[in-house]
């Protein structure tokens, strides 16, 4: 992700009971756009057999950070 334009930040989050939790930032959503669609080829091509249900993605604006 760090190749994509407009990178910030990238967290992955063990949620427990199999729940991960991964969270990136960029500067623009076009930059997101990007990441996801990088992303989507990587599960596909290295996690897919790992992965009981496909990922859910979503997008939002940040509010208030600290």
């Amino acid at each position: 992700m760090r190749q994509v334009p407009g990178f910030v930040a990238y967290y992955w989050v063990d949620a427990g009971d199999g729940v991960m939790v991964s969270t990136s930032v960029f500067q623009d959503r076009a930059g997101a756009e990007e990441s996801v669609s990088r992303a989507k080829d990587f599960v596909r091509e290295n996690l897919a057999s790992l992965l009981p249900n496909p990922p859910q993605v979503m997008a939002g604006e940040v509010v208030a950070s600290g």
